[in-house]
C-alpha cells in the first residue's frame, strides 16, 4: 500500500517550491535601491527607524512579487497584462492597503491630507512595479519551463 496523501497538502508544497524558485531571482540589493528610490523623498530624512520601515517595504515587496508571478501563467497562456491585473485586483490592493496603513504609522507628519494622499499614490506605483516584476519574471520562467 502507497501513502495516502492529502491533494490540499501537495498543492501548498507544490506552491512553496515554486516561491523558493521565484524569490531567487531576487536581491537585496535591488529590494533596498526601489525602497530608496520611492520612499526616500517621504521619509528618510531621520534614520532612527529606518531598519522597521525597509523591513515592511521589503516585506510588501515580496508578496506584490510572488502574486504577479503566481498570476503569470494566465500571461503566458495568452492573456493581456491588463486582464491578468484585472484577476488580482483585490488581492492587490490589499497590499497597497496594507502598505499605506503601514507608512502612516511611521510617518511623522501622518495627520496631513496632501501628505497622506502622496503616500498612497507611492504605495500604489510601488506595489504595481514590484506586481509587474514578478510577473515579468514567472512569464519568463514558463517561456523556458523552469516552472
Amino acid at each position: 500500500m502507497g501513502i495516502v496523501t492529502n491533494l490540499k497538502d501537495k498543492r501548498r508544497e507544490k506552491q512553496i517550491n515554486y516561491e523558493r524558485k521565484m524569490l531567487r531571482e531576487l536581491s537585496l540589493d535591488i529590494l533596498r535601491k526601489k525602497i530608496r528610490y520611492y520612499f526616500e523623498p517621504l521619509f528618510f530624512k531621520d534614520h532612527d527607524w529606518t531598519m522597521s520601515l525597509e523591513e515592511g517595504c521589503m516585506d510588501i515587496a515580496i508578496e506584490a512579487f510572488l502574486l504577479g508571478a503566481h498570476f503569470s501563467r494566465f500571461g503566458f497562456y495568452g492573456e493581456s497584462l491588463q486582464f491578468v491585473k484585472k484577476r488580482c485586483q483585490e488581492e492587490e490592493k490589499m497590499l497597497i492597503d496594507a502598505l499605506y496603513d503601514y507608512l502612516c504609522f511611521w510617518s511623522p507628519e501622518g495627520e496631513k491630507d496632501f501628505y497622506q494622499e502622496s503616500i498612497y499614490y507611492t504605495c500604489e506605483q510601488y506595489v504595481q512595479d514590484w506586481w509587474e516584476e514578478g510577473f515579468q519574471k514567472g512569464e519568463k520562467r514558463y517561456r523556458l519551463r523552469l516552472h
